[in-house]
């Protein structure tokens, strides 16, 4: 997603120029995202409820009102809009890497928020997500590399692995 921004972005500057798009014509952008055509879908069906940046809510409520919104969306755009998060952004990498810390247990989104809401201050829920998710992305992988880790001395993961 970092990668495509800036021309994602430069093509549609605002909600209200996006409202006017086709999802087709948001796929050569997004052709290198997993699901773009879906991404696209939605992208432009938001745009088109929301009509004008002005329009979007900042609210958690007002966010999962909308089509296609759900907590870590609505998560992700309050942090952007820079207002005070009503949670901790969990996508699939902070859904696997958590528990994998030892600083969340199971495997449900909302339940791994909850715990992560519950231990770590409000101040600090924007930067947790996103870096855990760049600790997924980047070295906690399905198939982990641990020795390159900044957190396996503390990894419950990394620990166990180890006594193997």
């Amino acid at each position: 997603m970092n990668k495509i921004s800036p021309g994602f972005f430069k093509q549609f500057p605002s909600v209200k120029h996006l409202a006017k798009a086709r999802p087709e014509d948001l796929y050569p952008l997004l052709s290198s995202v997993t699901g773009f055509a879906k991404k696209a879908n939605w992208l432009v069906a938001f745009a088109q409820q929301v009509k004008e940046d002005k329009n979007i809510p900042v609210t958690m409520g007002g966010l999962t009102d909308l089509k296609g919104v759900g907590r870590k969306s609505a998560n992700v755009i309050m942090g952007e809009m820079g207002v005070p998060m009503e949670g901790v952004m969990v996508d699939l990498h902070v859904l696997r890497i958590a528990p994998r810390l030892g600083i969340a247990t199971g495997t449900d989104a909302e339940k791994i928020e909850k715990q992560l809401m519950e231990t770590v201050p409000q101040k600090y829920w924007r930067q947790l997500g996103i870096s855990l998710t760049f600790l997924g992305r980047e070295i906690c992988r399905p198939t982990p590399k641990c020795p390159e880790c900044p957190a396996n001395r503390a990894c419950e993961y990394c620990r166990e692995s180890k006594k193997k």
